[in-house]
């Protein structure tokens, strides 16, 4: 098995229960050494711009984990903002929800997601979906540096 580089991951997720799955769930597969976990969207959005000022605290993620349903601004405006800035467009955002809306997805694919997933409610297959992740992104698709920041491309 092929040594995986650290890659920076943001978690955009409100539910404290859920951050705490998927953090655990990121960190035993190995799929990040830096998880930055943000509880809102405009909390995400925030940070996303202190990463465009050129914060010295704040480092563009090689990956997204978006959950859609959020209070105040929700998973689909978020995705919209994050696709419409050209610093942001090539980062892979991925859709891990409870939502198995077939609105939900092709909506999401309408905004660019790089993704669609159901987040399992068994911990075992939520395990399961997190290798997968890893699998996937980290080892199948390639990696390039963007400028400044690092993405996936497939």
């Amino acid at each position: 098995m092929p040594e995986l580089k650290p890659i920076r991951i943001m978690l955009v997720e409100d539910d404290p229960g859920d951050q705490k799955l998927i953090r655990q769930s990121i960190l035993r597969q190995r799929l990040a050494n830096d998880v930055c976990v943000m509880e809102s969207a405009e909390e995400a959005l925030e940070y996303l711009q202190g990463v465009k000022a050129g914060e010295a605290d704040h480092h563009a993620p090689e990956l997204i984990l978006l959950d859609l349903n959020m209070p105040g601004m929700g998973g689909k405006e978020f995705l919209r903002h994050v696709k419409e800035d050209e610093r942001f467009a090539t980062i892979p955002v991925v859709i891990l929800t409870t939502s198995d809306s077939d609105q939900d997805i092709l909506d999401s694919y309408k905004l660019h997601a790089s993704g669609y997933v159901k987040k399992p409610v068994e911990l075992q297959a939520f395990q399961e979906v997190m290798a997968t992740l890893e699998d996937y992104w980290f080892m199948i698709c390639r990696r390039v540096e963007v400028r400044e920041a690092r993405c996936l491309t497939t």
